[in-house]
Formats: C-alpha cells, sequence, structure tokens
C-alpha cells in the first residue's frame, strides 16, 4: 500500500519558538530552496534524495539529514513509496551559543561537511526528542536538557571544527543548590535554564555538571522525586489521577508510565499490593 502523504509543522515554545516538522511525502519534490538556520532531521521510512553544493545524496531509511544555513538543496523521493521523516529547525545563533557554551568561550557558527551522516545512536535519539517535543507531556527541564545534549552530541560527533570541551570543575555546593531546588519545587515545570541561573551558570554546563556528579541529568533527577512523593501519596490513600496531579505530572498516563520504569509496576498495581 502507498503510503497518503501528510504534514504537520508545529513550534515549541519552551525552546525558543523552535520550529519542528513531521511528514511524510510520496511523489511530492521541493525546488531549490534554503533555510535561514539549520534544518536537522531523520529519515523514518523509505528514502529521500538531495541535490547539495553541486553533487546528488541520497538519504535511506535511519540516516540523519543536515542542511547548513543559507545552502541551496533540493528534496525528492528517494524511492517508489518516497520517505516519511522528522525535522527540526534550529536557528544559526542558537546553534552557535551552545557550541560556546561547550568551549566555554566564543565559537563559530558550526558546519557540517555533509547533508547526510550515518549514526544510529544519535539517529534514535533525535527521534525521540521530536516525538516527546510533538506530545508535549514531558517538563520543561527535559525537553531543554535533551535538545541540549543531542545538539551538542551532534556539534561534536560531525561539525567540521567541533568545540573543544571545557573543563567540569567540582562544584559540590552549586549541585546541592539545585538539588535542594528540585527537592522544594518538584511539582512545578522547572526549567533547566532556570536551575543554571540559580548558581549562575550556562546551561551547558550544568547540565554537564549535574550528570558527572550524580549520574544522571536534572531532569531524570526531578522524575525520580516527583514519583517518589507520588509513592507516598498512594500510600496514603490519594487516588491515582490526584497524586499525579500534585507531584507535577500532566495527567495519570503519564505518571503510569514513569511509575513503571522506575518500579517495574504500574501506580495500580502498587496500590493493590497495599490492601
Amino acid at each position: 500500500m502507498i503510503p497518503q502523504e501528510k504534514v504537520k509543522f508545529w513550534r515549541d515554545i519552551s525552546l525558543e519558538k523552535l520550529e519542528l516538522l513531521r511528514a511524510t511525502y510520496v511523489t511530492h519534490s521541493f525546488s531549490p530552496h534554503a533555510h535561514e538556520g539549520f534544518a536537522i532531521g531523520v529519515v523514518n521510512r523509505g528514502a529521500a534524495a538531495t541535490r547539495y553544493r553541486h553533487q546528488h545524496y541520497q538519504i535511506p531509511t535511519g540516516a540523519i539529514i543536515v542542511i547548513n544555513p543559507g545552502e541551496l538543496h533540493t528534496g525528492e523521493p528517494g524511492s517508489d513509496l518516497g520517505w516519511a521523516y522528522r525535522m527540526f529547525y534550529p536557528r544559526a545563533d542558537l546553534l552557535q551559543q551552545i557550541s560556546s557554551e561547550v568551549a566555554d568561550r566564543p565559537h563559530d557558527v558550526p558546519f557540517f561537511p555533509s547533508p547526510v551522516i550515518a549514526d544510529d545512536f544519535l539517529a534514535h535519539w533525535l527521534n525521540y526528542l521530536h516525538m516527546v517535543l510533538e506530545t508535549q507531556s514531558s517538563p520543561i527541564v527535559e525537553r531543554e536538557s535533551l535538545f541540549l545534549w543531542l545538539m551538542t552530541e551532534l556539534v561534536l560527533r560531525h561539525a567540521d571544527d567541533p568545540p573543544s570541551l571545557g573543563k567540569v570543575h567540582e562544584e559540590r555546593k552549586c549541585v546541592a543548590c539545585v538539588r535542594d531546588y528540585i527537592e522544594t519545587h518538584y511539582a512545578e515545570d522547572i526549567s533547566l535554564q532556570q536551575l543554571a541561573q540559580l548558581v549562575n551558570f550556562n546551561s551547558c554546563y550544568l547540565l554537564r555538571l549535574f550528570t558527572k556528579s550524580l549520574g544522571l541529568p536534572p531532569h531524570a533527577y526531578l522524575n525520580q522525586v516527583r514519583i517518589r512523593h507520588a509513592k507516598r501519596l498512594l500510600a496514603g490513600g490519594y487516588p491515582i489521577s490526584e497524586a499525579a496531579c500534585q507531584t507535577g505530572f500532566v495527567d495519570q498516563s503519564h505518571l503510569t508510565k514513569r511509575f513503571k520504569r522506575v518500579y517495574g509496576i504500574t501506580p495500580g498495581q502498587y496500590v493493590l499490593s497495599l490492601n
């Protein structure tokens, strides 16, 4: 069966109005055009093709697409069934800021020498992030952290002149301060930028410092705290929906998914075990 063409385009306000696209194209072809910022994505089904910097490229399933700002390129089916893909369109200055934060010094806008990148690890996580941003069910700190981490990895692994990672120092008091804040404000939609400002660091440095110190990033720690408090509420007789609401989860299903990942059982199974 030939898939139907469909397109969804939206902006994520929490990531500085980052533009995103999920699309399936079968016969559609893009005429030569350029983007003001980057175009970064993953082909999930079929294959695409592009004419880019005077060369023709095939983009198979699982490949990452990276188009540099201002570069003229085309886009057309690379197979009879067309292609399905997910795309991010970050501004050039946003990736330059990330590169500068990684190096802890000013850095140029990164440049990617090839529009087609084979990196299964990054492709998997870019797809995951895109789905997280589409559902908008995760806290802001998770969306920010995943985006920052993945853009950092993309630049470090595949840019032609990647920044050198700045050294992460021992900052126990700062980590403790951030942990205390999360423990106190776990029911709120905390942002990574908010946590970074708390200790006067940039977001990239705090993400690396926190992860190095505790073995997990701030958003994962926040989820652990929320789940712990939700479990206490359930043990105290609160309904699952109320426990989810009071601990910052979007809804009962969101709590259920996170709860099972940690404890191996659903909140409902946990409640039944208390009787």
